[in-house]
């Protein structure tokens, strides 16, 4: 079931008392997408940033100490060598990268991304078969990530978009031990059997999490949706069909909700 967004400025009632209860547990999780949630979406992907409201509540919600401390997660298909310059996160954020191809545990000094050689050679043929399918559709664009290639269509035209994501899938997505994830305006070709729901759960064990509130605006956070439990939270941001029980309209909201789990917690 899902809820729409309250009006502008305010949550709706069923996402309020969803908070409420997720800032009693003892140990919350609070995982949020990058793109789309924290930040606007924008044509150029080095070009976001969080809203200032939104990088102010995470900082407030890392400071929290003892019995109300809350665990920070951002999970991302970004890489974290991307991620982390343009979201700027707290340090003691956990950060989750590639869909899961990366992780960063707080203290940690390097993100693990473990590949065998048979999948750094497989890693190079898909990047290499990718570049072609660029090459032969202007106004598309290939980000190369340390477990995956991105084709971005967002700036090219709906006909070019369609078939280069048609090309890439046909092409380099069907070598054995690639994965297709699909997205708003990218195909991503991972050469790791990873998504963000996996991560989540891992996040979940290994920060000692009692709830979860993941807030996420993509088709790939609807892996992170599907295993969340009774007592967390999910939030779609934006349009679109999903497993969410709760939906804002944008990033502003995110900063408000944000908000009001600091305030639940503190108050």
């Amino acid at each position: 079931m899902t809820a729409d967004g309250g009006a502008a400025g305010r949550l709706d009632d069923g996402l309020e008392e969803a908070l409420a209860a997720l800032a009693a547990s003892p140990r919350p999780l609070v995982a949020l997408d990058f793109d789309g949630v924290l930040a606007p979406l924008v044509d150029d992907r080095d070009a976001a940033r969080p809203l200032e409201r939104s990088s102010a509540a995470l900082a407030a919600l890392a400071g929290l100490e003892g019995e109300r401390a809350v665990a920070l997660a951002l999970v991302s298909g970004r890489p974290l060598a991307s991620l982390v310059p343009l979201a700027a996160p707290p340090a003691a954020a956990a950060l989750v990268g590639s869909h899961g191809a990366e992780v960063r545990m707080p203290g940690d000094e390097e993100p693990s991304a473990p590949l065998d050689a048979w999948q750094e050679a497989l890693l190079g043929d898909v990047v290499a078969r990718a570049r072609a399918v660029v090459a032969d559709h202007p106004g598309t664009d290939l980000e190369v990530k340390p477990a995956g290639a991105v084709l971005h269509t967002r700036t090219a035209d709906v006909a070019t978009a369609s078939a280069a994501q048609r090309a890439l899938v046909d092409g380099p997505g069907r070598l054995p031990g690639v994965r297709v994830l699909r997205g708003k305006d990218v195909v991503e070709l991972a050469v790791l059997d990873v998504d963000k729901g996996r991560s989540l759960e891992a996040l979940r064990e290994d920060l000692g999490a009692t709830a979860v509130l993941y807030a996420g605006d993509d088709v790939t956070d609807e892996h992170a949706f599907a295993v969340l439990r009774d007592g967390d939270v999910g939030v779609k941001v934006g349009d679109g069909g999903t497993a969410a029980r709760h939906r804002v309209a944008g990033p502003e909201d995110v900063a408000l909700l944000l908000e009001r789990v600091l305030a639940l917690r503190t108050g």
